[in-house]
């Protein structure tokens, strides 16, 4: 039995990434014996960080799927309170606060239970009411539609965006793949930050042409497309391991991923424009904040348990 569970295709996806990593630091090793006059300092930083994100993914999926949902909850707090520190706030929303934190235990308790038809609305609907009405209750008319707003569009893209991939782990499927919900989790949060990657690499390979330059001046066509094409490539070749996707499904999963990966990267990049910010925060030591490194899971997982339910739901 111990022989099969290390043989499932999530730890071996896992142990994939260890490798990658462990490659990532000979060669950064190799260039700062090379060029020890260069700063690599932020490289040093990204790749330690990510060992220690790819540990605590490693702990938690070890631990099974009750706390990897308490997991991607205490992320989406993290997530969340990044978002209301960035974001000015009147004294008045001050006390509405506990009422949007409030929500996050919520939602996530509606995922174990896998209460998928409340899952979908509870923030949307009742969430937007119950904030809106404790708003008015302060009295605060002046800056009201700027508070509600901003304060609902946090929650949607913290909260209820993120659920979404603790939702893969309980989401009934009718051809199950053989890791399961966890193999639907790890194969969209792997192909989105392969995509990430992939979109910079064939940007400054080849990258000419820019998309939108006031919002993301580092983001090309050429990036965009080469990163698609490279994600939906790879898509292909595991989807068979981790989904119970067809090839031609795979592809299509590889292509949604990477657009909307695109799209929440610049989301995130206008919201820290808008304030000014390079950055979200400095949680993470060569990456920045929550919100820096989950840019495009905010967009991609809602759509991707949608795209993976109305297919094989």
């Amino acid at each position: 039995m111990l022989d099969a569970y290390l043989k499932s295709p999530v730890w071996i996806g896992i142990g994939g990434v260890y490798a990658i990593l462990a490659i990532a630091a000979l060669v950064i090793l190799g260039l700062k014996m090379k060029s020890p006059d260069k700063d690599h300092t932020e490289l040093v930083l990204r790749t330690r960080t990510w060992f220690w994100i790819i540990a605590s993914i490693t702990i938690v999926a070890a631990l099974g799927q009750g706390w990897a949902i308490v997991f991607i909850g205490f992320i989406s707090f993290l997530a969340f309170k990044e978002y209301l520190s960035m974001i000015p706030t009147r004294r008045a929303d001050r006390s509405v606060l506990f009422w949007a934190y409030l929500c996050i235990p919520a939602q996530y308790w509606l995922v174990y239970d896998a209460w998928y038809g409340l899952f979908t609305i509870f923030i949307p609907v009742y969430a937007f009411v119950l904030l809106a009405f404790r708003l008015i209750l302060s009295g605060e008319t002046k800056g009201f539609i700027k508070a509600a707003g901003t304060l609902q569009w946090g929650l949607m893209l913290t909260v209820y965006n993120l659920s979404h991939l603790a939702f893969l782990l309980v989401l009934p499927i009718q051809t199950p793949a053989a890791a399961g919900g966890a193999g639907l989790l790890f194969y969209v949060v792997f192909l989105t930050q392969f995509n990430d990657v992939a979109q910079f690499f064939w940007g400054k390979l080849l990258g000419k042409h820019k998309i939108i330059p006031k919002v993301s001046p580092g983001k090309t066509w050429e990036g965009f497309i080469g990163g698609m094409i490279t994600t939906a490539a790879l898509s292909a070749l595991i989807c068979s391991y981790f989904t119970p996707f067809s090839l031609e499904a795979g592809i299509a999963a590889g292509a949604i991923i990477a657009t909307l990966g695109f799209v929440g990267d610049v989301t995130v990049s206008s919201v820290k424009r808008d304030l000014d910010m390079k950055d979200s925060g400095n949680f993470l030591p060569g990456h920045g904040g929550i919100l820096d490194r989950l840019d495009s899971l905010t967009l991609v997982a809602p759509v991707f348990l949608h795209f993976t339910r109305y297919f094989y739901g």
